[in-house]
C-alpha cells in the first residue's frame, strides 16, 4: 500500500545546516509522503557540462542508466543530516520524500543525501548530529574511495555546526 500522500505547508528560510533549508509549518505524520524530488532529468554527462562551472547543484541520481533530476521546487532545499527526519523513495524513477517520524511544526525537514561518483574531494557535513559522520558521502563511497586511494577530507564531527 503507497504511503499517505500529506500536503504540509513548507517555508524556504536560512538553515543553521547548509544554506537555506525546508521547514514545515504544519506537523507532518510519520510515513506520510511529503514531496516530489521534481525537475528536468539529464544524463549525469549532460548535468556535468550544465554545471562545470558551479560549486552548488541540485541534482538527484535516479534510475539505473545514470540520469539525474535537476532540482527544482522545495524539495531540493531539503538538507542532508546523518540523523534526517525524512527518506527519500524512488518508484519508477521518480524520487519521493517520506517522513521516517512525527514532525513537529517549525522543524527542517532533511535526510541523508548518500552522496556518491563525485568529481569532489570533499562534500562535508554540518548537520550536528550526535552520530554526524563528518562528510555527505555515503558509508559505502566512503570505503570505495578509501579502497581506491582517492582524496577524502571528512569534517571532524566535534566540529559540525549544531542544527
Amino acid at each position: 500500500m503507497p504511503p499517505l500522500t500529506q500536503r504540509p505547508d513548507l517555508l524556504i528560510r536560512s538553515s543553521a545546516v547548509h544554506g537555506a533549508g525546508c521547514y514545515t509549518l504544519t506537523p507532518i505524520r510519520k510515513g506520510a509522503r511529503i514531496l516530489e524530488y521534481d525537475g528536468p532529468h539529464l544524463s549525469k554527462s549532460a548535468a556535468d557540462e550544465r554545471y562545470a562551472d558551479r560549486d552548488i547543484t541540485y541534482l538527484f541520481s535516479v534510475g539505473d542508466a545514470g540520469e539525474v533530476i535537476d532540482g527544482f521546487g522545495a524539495a531540493m532545499f531539503i538538507n542532508h543530516c546523518c540523523s534526517p527526519n525524512c527518506q527519500t523513495e524512488e518508484i519508477d524513477e521518480r524520487i519521493y520524500i517520506l517522513a521516517l517520524r512525527n514532525i513537529a511544526p517549525g522543524e527542517e525537514l532533511t535526510y541523508e543525501y548518500h552522496l556518491h561518483d563525485s568529481d569532489q574531494d570533499d562534500q562535508p557535513c554540518f548537520c550536528g548530529a550526535p552520530n554526524c559522520r563528518g562528510t555527505m558521502f555515503s558509508p559505502a563511497e566512503v570505503k570505495r574511495r578509501k579502497k581506491l586511494g582517492l582524496p577524502l577530507t571528512l569534517r571532524k564531527p566535534a566540529a559540525c555546526a549544531k542544527a
